[in-house]
C-alpha cells in the first residue's frame, strides 16, 4: 500500500478521523503530566520504574503497633514508627489519604488539624483498627518515605512489571519495533504522520510516584479495511494503553482497539474494536497479570488483523434496511428514542450522502452521535450498542 507525502516531505497516510469513536484517555494524561513525570523511551520508563521498587520494602504489621509522632520542629509534620523499620517514617500525601481511610478517619479533616492533633486522632484510630493488619511500602531515597497503606491481602503489581511486559513486544517504544509513540494528524491534509520526534511535548509514556501509564501504536503498517465514499481505502492502525497503580490508586488495565489517527493533544480519533482487560489489586492479582493480562498484550501485538477486517467487510455486506420504516425499525428495536434514530440516520445521511442501509453504515452513525454525547455514561452506552452491533456481523 503507498503512502501520501506530508509537505513537510516525510511518508503518511490518508485518513478519514470524522468516522468510528473518539478516545480522550491519553489526551487526559497528556495534559495533566508535568515534565519530571514524562519519559522518552521505554527503556527509561523501565530503569525508573525499576529503581523504585529496589528501593522499596513492604512489609505486613499490625496495625496497632504503628505509633504516629508528631514532630517538634514543624507544625504540620507527622511521621510513624513502624515495626521493623528502624528509622521514622514520613507519609506521602497519598499514603496519609489511605491509612485515614483504613481507621475510617476524615483525611481532609486531619489535615487541616496542627500535626499533634492530627497525631492523637489517627493513633486512635490505628489502636482500634478491627482489620488488625495492614501492608505497608517503604521506599528509601534519602529519607524513609511511606508511599502506600493497603490491607493485607492486597495484591501488588510493580509498575516495572507492567512496564517489562510491553518492552518484550515493543522494545524502546521508539521505533526499533513496530509499537511506538504515536506520530500526528496533520489536519490540513487530513493526513497522519507517523514520524515525529519524541519529546517531552509529544511522549505518551508517563509515571508519576503513584502510577504509570503509556500508549503505544503501530503507525507504519496501516490496515485497510473497505473504501470511503470517495473510493480511498479506510485505513486504521492499531493501538493500545496500559496503566497500572503498585501503591493502590487504580488497577491494572490494558486497552487495545484500532484507530485512525492521533491529533497533536493525544485526543484518538476513528476508534473501533475496543476491548479492555482491567486486574483489581486483590489477592491472586499477580498470579492474573501473568496469566491473563500479559499473555492478551502479547496475542493482540502479534495477531493478524484478518479478523478485524473480516468483521468490518461483513458490516459493511450486511443490508439490514432498504426503507424508513426499516431504519426506524432497527434502531428503535436497539434501544434508540425517536429522537434518537432521526438523528443518527440524519448524521450517516450528511455524511455518505445517502440514508444508512448497512450494519456498518448505522454503527458509524451510532458512534458519531455517541461522540456529541456530554454525558460519559450516555456516550459509553450508546457506543456499547454499536459494538454489539458489529459483533453480531463478525
Amino acid at each position: 500500500m503507498s503512502a501520501s507525502v506530508l509537505s513537510s516531505g516525510r511518508a503518511g497516510f490518508r485518513i478519514d478521523p470524522s468516522r468510528g469513536g473518539r478516545d480522550a484517555r491519553v489526551s487526559s494524561e497528556w495534559f495533566s503530566r508535568p515534565d519530571d513525570e514524562r519519559y522518552l523511551s521505554l527503556a527509561d520508563l523501565h530503569a525508573a520504574t525499576l529503581a523504585r521498587a529496589d528501593r522499596a520494602t513492604a512489609r505486613t504489621v499490625e496495625s496497632r503497633a504503628i505509633r504516629v509522632e508528631a514532630s517538634r520542629d514543624n507544625a504540620e509534620r507527622l511521621t510513624l514508627a513502624v515495626p521493623g523499620q528502624a528509622e521514622p517514617v514520613a507519609p506521602t500525601h497519598w499514603s496519609f489519604g489511605q491509612l485515614c481511610s483504613l481507621v475510617s478517619a476524615p483525611s481532609s479533616y486531619l489535615r487541616a488539624l496542627p500535626a499533634p492533633l492530627a497525631a492523637i486522632n489517627l493513633q486512635h484510630g490505628l489502636l482500634s483498627h478491627r482489620a488488625e493488619l495492614v501492608k505497608t511500602l517503604e521506599t528509601e531515597d534519602g529519607r524513609v518515605e511511606l508511599r502506600a497503606v493497603t490491607g493485607p491481602d492486597y495484591g501488588r503489581i510493580w509498575d516495572h512489571e507492567l512496564v517489562g511486559a510491553v518492552r518484550k513486544i515493543a522494545g524502546n517504544g521508539t521505533g526499533d519495533t513496530n509499537w511506538k509513540v504515536p506520530g500526528v494528524i496533520d489536519w490540513k491534509t487530513m493526513t497522519h504522520n507517523p514520524s515525529v520526534d519524541i519529546t517531552r511535548e509529544t511522549t505518551t509514556l508517563y509515571a508519576s510516584d503513584r502510577d504509570v501509564f503509556l500508549f503505544l501504536v503501530d503507525d507504519t503498517h496501516p490496515i485497510e479495511a473497505g473504501r470511503l465514499p470517495n473510493g480511498e481505502p479506510d485505513l486504521y492502525f492499531r493501538g493500545f494503553y496500559a496503566w497500572n497503580s503498585e501503591v493502590g490508586s487504580k488497577s491494572l488495565g490494558i486497552a487495545s482497539f484500532y484507530l485512525r489517527g492521533v491529533c497533536q493533544n493525544r485526543m484518538l480519533w476513528g476508534t473501533e474494536n475496543f476491548e479492555q482487560i482491567t486486574i483489581r489489586h486483590s489477592k491472586f492479582a499477580a498470579s492474573r497479570f501473568v496469566h491473563q493480562a500479559a499473555p492478551a498484550l502479547r496475542s493482540f501485538a502479534t495477531a493478524s488483523p484478518a479478523s478485524f477486517v473480516s468483521g468490518i467487510q461483513a458490516s459493511r455486506q450486511a443490508l439490514v434496511a432498504k426503507t424508513d420504516d426499516d431504519r426506524e425499525s432497527f434502531l428503535r428495536r436497539r434501544g434508540f428514542s425517536k429522537t434518537e434514530t432521526a438523528r443518527v440516520i440524519e448524521t450517516v445521511l450528511h455524511e455518505e450522502g445517502r440514508k444508512p442501509e448497512s450494519v456498518f453504515d448505522f454503527v458509524q452513525g451510532i458512534t458519531a452521535l455517541a461522540r456529541t454525547k456530554t454525558n460519559q455514561d450516555a456516550r459509553l452506552d450508546m457506543e456499547e450498542k454499536a459494538r454489539r452491533l458489529m459483533e453480531k456481523v463478525a
